[in-house]
């Protein structure tokens, strides 16, 4: 199956972080978003960030592309900009990953991929087995909707529901057939949103 390209979602305002680009903290001397590129990278035949502003702060040797999507319509936003560019690189499918999740799976596109077979569009998004209740949550699994493969053929579909004013991930891959891919592992999907969320990633290092 042909390698996808990936997506780095940072173009959340990291409120609960007080602002700022929460990728570029540091975590044992790395910062989050270098973590996050060095297990993504290695899985996809090319790679983009998705962040809204000034291209230019960010130093990562990466093209930056911005929600076409205005108002900060949500990660659905970042998936289309993440579409948008893999279709002017030939790619049939985007892998979509958060910039503040450190620890993901280093076979998250594999998995994905094994989970999309038989699909039309492949449209897969990951999951985990827990007692954590989420507005995600689906069946006993617990849905990470910024971690997903998505199919560049519905991109345009994506755009007018969120013209339309979607902003909820599981909505729209549902209405499309989406499937959950399993990981045994909840904490690989830990993400950094708060400064004793940073506390806790330090002590799991």
């Amino acid at each position: 199956m042909k390698a996808p390209v990936g997506v780095i979602l940072a173009g959340g305002q990291a409120t609960r972080m007080g602002g700022g680009d929460k990728g570029m903290l540091t975590l044992g001397g790395q910062s989050l978003m270098d973590r996050v590129i060095e297990r993504i990278s290695p899985q996809v035949s090319d790679l983009c960030l998705n962040a809204n502003g000034d291209a230019a702060r960010f130093d990562l040797g990466l093209p930056v592309v911005a929600d076409s999507i205005p108002g900060f319509a949500g990660p659905l936003a970042g998936v289309l900009a993440g579409m948008d560019w893999a279709a002017e690189q030939g790619a049939d499918t985007v892998v979509s990953v958060a910039a503040d999740t450190p620890f993901l799976p280093c076979d998250l596109v594999p998995v994905l991929q094994l989970a999309s077979e038989g699909q039309a569009h492949p449209l897969v998004l990951a999951a985990t087995r827990g007692e954590t209740v989420t507005r995600s949550a689906k069946g006993g699994l617990v849905r990470h909707p910024t971690f997903g493969l998505w199919p560049v053929a519905l991109r345009d579909d994506l755009r007018a529901a969120l013209r339309d004013g979607l902003k909820k991930v599981v909505l729209w891959t549902e209405g499309h057939g989406g499937r959950e891919a399993v990981f045994p592992d909840e904490a690989a999907f830990f993400n950094v949103n708060t400064p004793e969320d940073l506390q806790q990633a330090e002590a799991m290092l």
